[in-house]
């Protein structure tokens, strides 16, 4: 059972929790595969289009950002399995007989392993974010300044490269969902 023994104030119901775990889990779980697939489909495409045109030189989307961000995704999609298999399931069995009803500690459990997931998938796409926008940088400085432009098309910053950017940002944005999910029910369970 999920009431705290020696607790000064009341907990909330059980019906409240177990509501509050399907709402997390479905609303994580949607947020999280749209932001995935948006994100997948644009990675996807910055890696099929390889180097600019007329250029030597790898383009964002083959680089080392790129590849971390896809670690992220890999992250999402555990957390997408998280929401699904084992929060929702959690409100459907503290709605049940109370044989059936998880454990506290094991609740916690669950909670803090879906936390440490969005926590890695969100490291993991703040470094391919920034591995990204450091090469963008680079190649924004490298541009020329004042009337002396640089005519190599490697150095200038593609539309595609942006949309790296932007997949990354989409990653960062799904973790942050499942960081809140985990963190909210948290605070539900242990109040």
């Amino acid at each position: 059972m999920l009431d705290k023994p020696g607790a000064s104030s009341p907990s909330p119901s059980l019906q409240d929790i177990a509501r509050a775990f399907r709402l997390a889990g479905w609303v994580g779980f949607w947020a999280q595969l749209v932001l995935t697939v948006v994100s997948g489909i644009i990675l996807l495409f910055a890696g099929l289009s390889g180097s600019p045109a007329g250029t030597n030189q790898p383009s964002p989307g083959t680089g080392v950002g790129v590849v971390v961000t896809l670690f992220g995704i890999l992250v999402l999609l555990f957390n997408l399995y998280w929401a699904v298999f084992r929060y929702i399931p959690i409100g459907r069995n503290l709605e049940g007989p109370p044989s059936g009803r998880p454990k506290r500690a094991e609740t916690i459990q669950v909670l803090r392993t879906g936390l440490i997931a969005s926590l890695i998938g969100m490291f993991l796409s703040l470094l391919g974010a920034q591995a990204t926008v450091g090469l963008l940088a680079a190649k924004a400085f490298s541009q020329g300044v004042g009337g002396f432009v640089n005519i190599d098309p490697s150095r200038l910053i593609q539309p595609l490269d942006i949309l790296v950017v932007q997949a990354s940002v989409n990653v960062i944005l799904a973790q942050f969902f499942g960081i809140s999910a985990a963190l909210w029910l948290l605070n539900r369970v242990t109040r």
